[in-house]
């Protein structure tokens, strides 16, 4: 959400200034409407370009990342979207009803942990498993298993080979549960931190009325 803001902040400001730009360079400056185009373009791109290079150095400087962090975040964001679509091209292909709900809650794990770091790359440094080897077990994994499955053969290897398969998808649908609640820990702590203060203050605020002889309800 975050990015769409920036996007369309960008160009809202640099909009105006590169139209304006055209106007003089075409009717004050006296140039041809391919010169004046062109400086145009020129401008444009160039303006949203450099807006976005400040935009990316205030988000880094408000997560206190340096530019490489940053871009490595960025980069295995990508990576793992692209990853979520493989394993999102899988359903039509397991057959199975138990292998197709573990794809299912599988892909719908990894694109609550990509939306969360993606709305806080700090995060990344907790799911850093997520992104280095689970994600890559479910998607291999998927991927082979629908190769098996459509084979024409069913002998006994093979259905021991699905049945191992479907386990294991398994265990890694536990994976990456846990990696999410790696993601949400954060949060849950803060949130308990907040709990706690709210209700120490609460039981502050009654102990102090008790003291003075009064009830909640006398200050109604």
């Amino acid at each position: 959400m975050k990015e769409i803001q920036q996007f369309f902040l960008r160009h809202f400001i640099v909009a105006p200034i590169s139209f304006g730009s055209w106007i003089y360079l075409f009717f004050g400056a006296g140039l041809n409407i391919f010169a004046t185009t062109g400086l145009f373009a020129v401008i444009y791109l160039g303006g949203t370009i450099s807006f976005k290079q400040i935009q990316i150095a205030s988000n880094r400087k408000k997560l206190g990342m340096s530019r490489s962090e940053y871009s490595h975040i960025k980069g295995q964001l990508s990576e793992a979207k692209q990853k979520i679509k493989r394993l999102n091209s899988l359903y039509g292909q397991v057959r199975s009803v138990q292998a197709f709900r573990q794809v299912y809650e599988m892909n719908g794990l990894a694109r609550r942990i990509l939306g969360i770091v993606k709305t806080n790359p700090q995060k990344f440094y907790h799911v850093e498993k997520f992104f280095y080897a689970h994600l890559d077990s479910a998607v291999e994994l998927t991927s082979k298993y629908a190769l098996l499955v459509n084979q024409p053969l069913k002998d006994k290897d093979l259905r021991i080979a699905l049945q191992n398969t479907r386990e294991t998808l398994n265990d890694v649908n536990k994976q990456l549960e846990q990696d999410l609640r790696s993601a949400l820990a954060p949060d849950i702590e803060q949130l308990q931190m907040e709990l706690d203060f709210v209700d120490i203050t609460m039981n502050q605020d009654k102990a102090l009325l008790e003291m003075k002889g009064e009830t909640p309800y006398d200050r109604k």
